[in-house]
């Protein structure tokens, strides 16, 4: 069995492609590799050249694969279904030139949805209409991934988005079928929504085609949570610390995983403010050698 472990821009800041917080790639491909990666993410797409030749010329001089990439987009708001497309036919385009695997499809903060991250009791639902609507772009862009490219496609949850608290993640998964949709398992976001992260593991690991290994400081979780403080405002509080330092049960993460023979990549993820994280290639280096310790190579 094998689990290889990678990183992804937004261990350095990157949320977004035009933000002029963000370093530069040459950067984070540089910084990711001397920290003891092998593998990174794409971050948004436009942050790191669309141009195969660059990218791989600059994957290859860091000795660097291409895991996958995200598309996290508006699923929510039927206005910006071509903004979603173009989003989904983009990073695909850029998985398939690169022979990365891993198409991640993300419902992005919702106005609606942020004053309740956390509280999953006091969330605005869609309604029957709405929530057919939202499945079904979720579906067509996981099909699109699958069918017209060749990538394995996971549903990622995340706070403050439609696509956020357990059951609504598994009312999806039973609505779409799993030949065109898997589960990219973001244990942190699990966290901060208020679920168990290995209990979901354990009774959906069959489903779960790449990972994404985030932790949650729960000092910094019930502050939030409680001050009902915006999601980016929270990752500059330092909500994802690194990993062991927080709630998540890394170790038994990493039993599951073993007992499943689950094979493949498992991405640190440790979403920061660009500018208030003073050491980003050192949390980094701190991430990997805490997977080393506790069994991942």
């Amino acid at each position: 069995m094998t689990m290889r472990i990678g990183n992804a821009p937004c261990s350095w800041g990157v949320e977004f492609a035009e933000d002029d917080r963000n370093p530069s790639w040459k950067t984070v491909l540089k910084q990711c590799a001397e920290a003891g990666y092998k593998g990174i993410e794409l971050g948004p797409v436009g942050f790191m050249p669309e141009d195969p030749s660059l990218l791989s010329d600059a994957l290859a001089e860091h000795d660097l694969e291409l895991i996958g990439g995200v598309v996290f987009r508006a699923y929510h708001d039927p206005h910006a279904w071509e903004d979603v497309l173009d989003a989904t036919h983009r990073t695909a385009k850029a998985l398939k030139a690169h022979g990365a695997q891993h198409l991640v499809l993300i419902d992005s903060i919702s106005p609606r949805r942020a004053p309740t991250a956390g509280r999953a009791g006091e969330a605005e639902q869609m309604d029957k209409a709405e929530w057919t609507a939202f499945r079904d772009r979720i579906a067509e862009s996981a099909r699109i991934g699958v069918e017209e490219y060749g990538l394995t496609v996971g549903i990622h949850a995340h706070a403050a988005g439609f696509m956020d608290f357990e059951p609504e993640l598994e009312r999806l998964l039973s609505e779409v079928d799993e030949s065109l949709l898997k589960i990219c398992f973001d244990t942190g976001h699990h966290s901060y929504a208020g679920f168990d992260p290995v209990a979901f593991m354990k009774t959906h690991i069959d489903r779960i085609s790449y990972m994404h290994f985030k932790d949650i400081d729960p000092k910094v979780k019930a502050k939030v949570i409680a001050n009902r403080t915006g999601f980016y405002d929270a990752c500059g509080q330092g909500i994802f610390c690194n990993l062991g330092d927080g709630d998540v049960d890394f170790p038994a993460v990493r039993q599951v995983l073993v007992d499943a023979g689950f094979e493949g990549w498992c991405t640190v993820e440790q979403d920061c403010d660009p500018l208030l994280d003073p050491d980003p290639v050192g949390d980094a280096r701190k991430n990997r050698t805490y997977l080393e310790r506790i069994g991942f190579t």
